[in-house]
């Protein structure tokens, strides 16, 4: 069995990380591991298309994105199952609750990566996904309500149309 509680896997995003057994709540499962950047290497960094650097405090920055790094295959998701956190200026994901075998771990990257990376409408978690489906679904009635009252005013139009000619036709 895999010292690791989770396996490398094909998600709706790329590639994520799923868990292999149950994992319970607030285990530490990952290092956040990479090059230290300051300033201007890590503004230099995101400008050549570098995402995964992660800010540890305002002169350090964490440069992610080697193959040893396992934790950066962690997705973000508006309802993750992990968190963050940094002890010694170093980057740690634990579970935020107890996680069943297969389930993806998630966690949530921050308002400014999500407005500025993702993009507010590109969210592919579960949340984001199932609240625009409901927006399209209440859209789709909407529009159905419309054309409804719509072809009913039609056909009241023309038998009050028709009311008419049959009266005017029965005056001659």
């Amino acid at each position: 069995m895999s010292r690791r509680p989770y396996r490398l896997g094909r998600s709706l995003t790329g590639l994520g990380l799923f868990a292999t057994r149950p994992i319970k709540k607030k285990s530490r499962i990952a290092e956040y591991t990479g090059r230290r950047l300051g300033i201007d290497a890590a503004l230099k960094a995101e400008k050549s298309g570098n995402r995964y650097l992660y800010e540890v405090n305002s002169k350090i920055t964490i440069d992610g994105a080697r193959h040893g790094n396992i934790a950066r295959y962690f997705n973000h998701s508006c309802n993750p199952n992990c968190d963050t956190f940094i002890r010694d200026k170093r980057v740690f994901i634990r579970t935020l609750r107890n996680i069943k075998p297969d389930e993806e771990l998630t966690y949530d990257y921050g308002r400014d990566y999500l407005k500025n990376v993702i993009g507010l409408e590109n969210c592919m978690c579960s949340r984001c996904r199932k609240r625009r489906k409901k927006v399209a679904a209440e859209a789709r009635l909407k529009r159905a309500r419309k054309k409804a009252r719509l072809a009913f005013k039609s056909v009241k139009k023309k038998t009050r149309v028709s009311r008419g000619r049959v009266k005017a036709k029965g005056r001659k």
